[in-house]
């Protein structure tokens, strides 16, 4: 990642430095970045709505470098140093960066350049389509931002690449599969409604071009809504991970919501998530007007899916209380640990949403020169109270990986149990938790570092973000209270004998073993009726290899972990 604290760059005049390149890339293993990946920059142009451009700008710049195209830097620096509609004034220009540069509209996603990679994780580049808009200066602002940040511009703007593409309709789950609704084979059939060239290609044409350029392999295209003007799926919906959509929904019968409910039912039935599982769809309402007004009858397209990451943070639009809350809310639910953030995007003056656009139609990012990619399919809810839960991963980067971890804990605990994970190979790592009696809540995240000392982790904002499954099952009815917990363990590290103190609450049938980091048991030390109250076991741990293991105590209605040290 770009370092995140200079001050303001202000580059007067731009001059184009890069080579726009306009044959797909030479290499044929490319992966389109998805947009929850880490950035190292959110860029957006400052023009109309200022108040909701500051305020973007404030909650990127936590986050990463923001880059501004202005047509006038003195006033944009100006309105972030002040106090105005936007909020307080900035204290200073930190993570700032305000480059001169000409455009036409605000519209951001629908114009800049998308990041892509060779080699999943090496060599990043951009690649620009031909604006579906007649706005040559907006069109030519991806040039901009390569040359401030050095990366190769590739553009679909020759025969027979020339393609005419929009960001609002596009979205990659950064492993080869891409949505659009069909606007993207209206726009390549030689029509349109702007006074602009019009290419003619096939639908597999249109594949080939995107997959030559972009690594797209499954290319999903949905019908256009009735009442979607613009016909961009980020008015819509929203890929969260790799298997979820976060899907609008209205009441039903209500404008666009039989459609956007075919067009899911569609997505369903035809097509499957890189695990090969079916995609999770998770519905956020879609808010009428205060006078009730839905698309269908004047209303404006208000919605919660038309949101930024930006790294740890994500941002996104918001329209009046009753609805925030339930936003906010499900945005949570399904991105927990991330800093949320709503911006007003219907508020008198600052009223963008009317113009059928919000958060992330402002908006792009730039993926990182060196992503360290972890990909995983989150543990479901189980019945498995025996065997370990193998946690498996995709973790890559340039330099190669030095490890994986696993870390978990019981719901409601404060600190996280560490489990080495081993490779498989292909850049596939996996680990165990260790298995859990009915009634437990897991929560766990993956953490993986490069050869050259890069750690990230999966999820993202980890620890405060994190997986979460059941152990599903019936338990028992005996009181609550029932637990059994380790006490005092010492010497803890050992190299000899070491005392282990057990508090059990009920006498009953209990275990006590011993594991290494990945979930297998190395020592049983004790199975047997265990009086309630205070316990006293002792183990050898000269027989034992230097390291780190997990002690575990298991009384049937709770289990208790602790790590413990051998030198």
């Amino acid at each position: 990642m770009r370092n995140l604290f200079f001050t303001i760059l202000i580059v007067l005049p731009i001059v184009s430095l890069s080579q726009v390149i306009t044959t797909p890339p030479a290499s044929s293993n490319l992966r389109a970045m998805a947009e929850w990946e880490e950035v190292q920059a959110l860029t957006i142009a400052w023009t109309d709505y200022p108040a909701i451009l500051k305020q973007i700008v404030a909650a990127g710049r936590l986050e990463t470098e923001v880059i501004i195209l202005s047509d006038d830097p003195a006033s944009t620096e100006d309105y972030l140093l002040s106090t105005n509609t936007g909020g307080d004034a900035f204290a200073d220009l930190n993570n700032v960066t305000i480059l001169e540069a000409d455009y036409n509209s605000i519209w951001m996603r629908d114009y800049a350049a998308n990041p892509v990679y060779v080699n999943e994780v090496d060599s990043l580049f951009l690649v620009d389509w031909m604006y579906n808009r007649p706005r040559p200066a907006d069109d030519a602002s991806p040039e901009v931002i390569a040359d401030y940040l050095g990366l190769s511009l590739y553009a679909t703007t020759e025969d027979p690449y020339d393609l005419r593409y929009t960001g609002g309709n596009y979205m990659s789950d950064g492993f080869g599969t891409a949505f659009a609704s069909e606007l993207i084979l209206n726009e390549n059939d030689g029509t349109g409604d702007y006074n602009i060239v019009y290419p003619v290609h096939t639908e597999s044409e249109i594949n080939d071009i995107m997959n030559q350029f972009m690594g797209i392999e499954t290319y999903i295209k949905m019908p256009a809504l009735p009442y979607d003007g613009i016909n961009h799926i980020d008015m819509h919906m929203k890929l969260i991970d790799e298997e979820t959509l976060l899907v609008g929904e209205y009441p039903e019968d209500i404008a666009d919501g039989p459609q956007i409910n075919a067009n899911i039912e569609y997505v369903l039935s035809n097509y499957e998530s890189v695990f090969g599982t079916p995609y999770n769809v998770v519905r956020i309402p879609m808010p009428d007007s205060q006078s009730g007004l839905y698309p269908d009858n004047g209303g404006s397209y208000r919605t919660y899916t038309n949101a930024v990451f930006v790294n740890n943070t994500i941002i996104f639009p918001t329209y009046r209380e009753e609805y925030d809350t339930t936003a906010f809310r499900i945005w949570g639910e399904v991105c927990p640990g991330y800093n949320l953030v709503g911006i007003d995007c219907d508020n008198q003056g600052n009223n963008i949403i009317s113009l059928s656009g919000a958060i992330h139609c402002i908006t792009h990012t730039v993926g990182v020169a060196d992503p360290l990619l972890i990909s995983h399919n989150p543990l479901d809810d189980t019945y498995e109270t025996v065997n370990p839960y193998a946690v498996t991963a995709h973790i890559n980067h340039r330099s190669g990986i030095e490890n994986g971890k696993i870390f978990w804990r019981y719901s409601g605990a404060t600190d996280f149990n560490e489990i080495a994970m081993t490779e498989l190979g292909e850049n596939n790592w996996t680990g165990s938790i260790p298995a859990q009696p009915a009634g437990s809540v897991i929560e766990y995240y993956i953490s993986g570092e490069s050869i050259s000392g890069k750690v990230q982790q999966r999820p993202m904002p980890a620890p405060e973000g994190f997986w979460t499954f059941h152990i599903l099952g019936e338990v028992s009815s005996i009181e609550e209270n029932n637990v059994v917990s380790f006490g005092k363990i010492f010497p803890n590290p050992a190299s000899s004998i070491t005392c282990l103190e057990i508090n059990n609450s009920i006498g009953n049938f209990s275990s006590i073993y011993l594991t290494d980091m990945a979930g297998r048991k190395v020592m049983d030390i004790y199975n047997g009726q265990l009086k309630s109250g205070l316990s006293k076991f002792f183990i050898d741990a000269s027989t034992l290899s230097a390291g780190v293991y997990q002690l575990v105590a298991n009384n049937g209605h709770s289990v208790d972990v602790r790590n413990f040290m051998v030198k």
